[in-house]
């Protein structure tokens, strides 16, 4: 059986690697949404529970095959996997251009062709990864019949163990070589594990005794296994577990921030949860019937994350997700293997069902958090919908499964129930703090438009803070219209924010295009600026709500002006994509002869700022670059053409009087000139940041190096610390 277990916790590992990988390459390709991500995750649950159901038919149909040649099947699968870690990222690249040529124009037709693809892209590799446990289920029944009625637990367990190590190592491997490589690597692993599989076949065919081989299971089940409440308590398990784990990213983001790592951090715990909940199942089920407690157990643990993620409690950062997601995880760790356990039998066939009905919930799970419950009931609520099915049915374990023991009578059901109470109706949302604000929710995020207490405003999405109102983020309008060569036609930007950008491209009398990805965040455009409504509703103004970078590539108009304000922090998950050369080539397409891109960067290590500023110098011939303080971040304005020099006198003649008015609503300097002369004199020579990291290469979408960061703050940490060792030790020198 270690065998098996080592196949599952490598074919684990992959699984998650490639989801990662595979997502991130596909939001390249097709564009940073809510719903893109929701149709790559639902296709990839989509293709496991169709190949858990197929193999599982496979099985029984042809269960009289001796072991070797499941193993050989799996061992197929296996390399099939491998293939898939390089196909798919050419598959994907295919399916945008071929809806580039198509001329798509609107979001929903586009989504209805992007899904359409990622489905046939993914889907029969997914298939492949599903047909797994089925197809290593029945190569277990002829060898280890004693533990093969509990064989999809085992499997199970160290699937989850693998699939935990996914969501951790590849992160490094990123960092280190890219998405294209790191899948490479989980190639060669696929390829290892087929080849393995290939040449245990071999050994058991020749040490396996004569005689009949095949189906050790009889003809006549039990009763209880003819029950399908077993396959609808998994479909609602599956449905409950994914349909959180959307809710606690944005529980959560507040206090874990919006890097990769974030996401990483929630997904491990969940998955290293599970496995420990498998685990206790494994020990558990040779000496105990099914605890009856586990159901209401289930809807408590579910409300756990309300407190957690409650800012009146205090804890500490790293413990909120613990606390959250922890003991909930686990539960389902503990149910889940259970379930499919006494449903099948160690039966391939009915294991691959049970974990296809799993696997529909969790496909479910999350649109029905991300577009109807989060939107309109929001955080507290949306939990407390999953959790309170669980609670009501547990109170009566016989609901459930029959012969299940009633807890009618029993005090702790009653205390368990009063602490669900309790946390239903105490605990509040992150945004429950900002009662004088507006608090706005839609399928992507949470927005919360307030006023602090030194009375600035803010803007913040899923509790991060995005933006202020600043003099810099007029400047990032006004220099690179006034630097043009001509009058400008229009203007694009990306990124709506607090709109104060938009609103000054607009004081230029121009048409102008603003795209931002979050629907509810133009909503609150007149809560920073009490003209926003009067601006909306002028022609000139076009707000549109989509991924930017998939706007610049879907469109065919050019631009004289196009300007990017990417949300900090510079780590943010996905910001690579608005500073790579790939990006860099379709604006270079969408900006008139010699129009303006005015991109700004926050504050990044010199790895960073080295590895944009080569992007930008290897895609535009003339790049111009401020810093108008030390910690503030950078103004990149580049162009193919000659970006003139003026003096703050000689833009402010090229601008119009509107334009100079907003200019100076909240100035730096006295005069409009002084305020352009204050921005000219922040110049920097563009070498002088690319040699702030002289090997770092140019951004690319296979190596964000702004996002994949630890290696290297891990590295300067080490390094200050020698450094601060070796001055003390200076310092005692005589």
């Amino acid at each position: 059986m270690t065998w098996f277990f080592l196949f599952f916790f490598v074919s684990g590992f992959c699984g998650i690697l490639y989801e990662i990988v595979w997502l991130r390459l596909a939001m390249a390709q097709f564009g940073v949404t809510t719903a893109l991500v929701s149709i790559v995750l639902s296709m990839f649950m989509a293709g496991l529970g169709v190949g858990s159901w197929a193999s599982g038919w496979l099985t029984r149909k042809y269960r009289d095959r001796a072991i070797n040649v499941w193993l050989k099947l799996y061992a197929a699968t296996e390399l099939l996997i491998g293939c898939s870690a390089l196909i798919v990222p050419f598959q994907l690249q295919w399916g945008r251009l071929l809806l580039e040529k198509t001329g798509v124009p609107s979001s929903g037709v586009y989504y209805v062709g992007s899904g359409i693809w990622i489905a046939l892209a993914l889907v029969p590799w997914c298939a492949c990864m599903g047909a797994t446990i089925p197809l290593g289920m029945a190569a277990i029944r002829n060898t280890h019949q004693k533990e093969s009625s509990t064989c999809f637990s085992y499997l199970y367990l160290a699937n989850v163990i693998g699939a935990t190590a996914g969501a951790v190592i590849p992160l490094f491997l990123i960092e280190l070589y890219g998405f294209h490589r790191t899948l490479q690597i989980g190639a060669a692993c696929n390829a290892v594990l087929g080849v393995s599989a290939f040449l245990l076949s071999k050994h058991l065919q020749s040490a396996q005794q004569p005689g009949p081989q095949g189906n050790v299971f009889v003809a006549d089940r039990p009763r209880e296994l003819q029950d399908w409440k077993p396959l609808v308590l998994l479909f609602c398990t599956g449905l409950t577990s994914m349909g959180t784990e959307v809710i606690w990213i944005r529980q959560f983001t507040p206090y874990l921030g919006t890097m990769v790592y974030a996401f990483a951090a929630i997904l491990a715990i969940y998955l290293l949860s599970t496995a420990c909940g498998s685990k206790i199942y494994r020990a558990w089920h040779k000496k105990h019937e099914q605890p009856a407690i586990i159901w209401l157990g289930l809807g408590l643990c579910t409300l756990l994350s309300l407190a957690a993620a409650d800012p009146n409690f205090r804890l500490p950062t790293f413990l909120r997700p613990i606390v959250g997601i922890g003991p909930f995880s686990m539960v389902l760790g503990f149910i889940t293997p259970m379930l499919v356990d006494r449903w099948s039998e160690g039966d391939p066939d009915r294991a691959g069902t049970a974990y296809a009905f799993n696997v529909a919930g969790c496909i479910l799970g999350p649109l029905l958090a991300g577009f109807l419950l989060l939107p309109f009931v929001g955080e507290h609520w949306a939990i407390c919908i999953f959790a309170i099915p669980w609670l009501a049915a547990g109170m009566n374990p016989r609901w459930l499964i029959p012969g299940s023991l009633t807890l009618w009578r029993k005090p702790v059901a009653y205390v368990l129930l009063l602490l669900a109470i309790q946390l239903t109706w105490v605990t509040k949302d992150f945004e429950a703090q900002f009662a004088h604000g507006i608090v706005l929710r839609d399928s992507t995020a949470t927005i919360v438009a307030d006023t602090s207490s030194d009375g600035s405003k803010r803007l913040l999405v899923n509790g991060v803070g995005i933006t202020s109102l600043s003099p810099i983020t007029k400047i990032m309008a006004h220099l690179p219209m006034a630097s043009l060569d001509r009058p400008p036609q229009n203007a694009l930007n990306i990124c709506f924010g607090m709109g104060t950008t938009f609103r000054s491209l607009m004081s230029w009398g121009v048409p102008t295009t603003s795209v931002e990805l979050v629907p509810s965040v133009p909503r609150v455009f007149s809560y920073f600026h009490p003209d926003g409504a009067q601006v909306l509703r002028s022609p000139l103004a076009h707000v549109v709500v989509d991924d930017g970078r998939r706007y610049l590539e879907r469109t065919w108009e050019q631009f004289d002006v196009i300007t990017i304000d990417p949300p900090p922090p510079i780590e943010a998950a996905g910001s690579g994509m608005l500073y790579s050369k790939e990006f860099y080539r379709t604006l270079t397409q969408r900006l008139r002869k010699n129009g303006i891109l005015q991109q700004w960067l926050p504050e990044g290590d010199p790895v960073v700022r080295s590895s944009v500023a080569r992007a930008l110098a290897e895609s535009f011939s003339h790049v111009r670059v401020f810093q108008y303080f030390p910690t503030w971040g950078y103004q990149f304005l580049a162009s193919n053409g000659p970006i003139p020099y003026r003096t703050g006198p000689e833009l402010v003649k090229h601008m119009p009087d509107a334009a100079i008015r907003d200019l100076m609503e909240w100035p730096f300097e006295k005069t409009p000139e002084q305020e352009l002369g204050f921005v000219l004199q922040k110049e920097k020579p563009l070498s002088e940041i690319i040699a702030a990291d002289p090997n770092a290469q140019a951004m690319r979408d296979d190596h964000p190096v702004n996002e994949y960061v630890l290696l290297r703050e891990l590295n300067a940490s080490r390094f200050h610390s020698d450094t601060l060792v070796a001055w003390y030790e200076h310092t005692k020198s005589p």
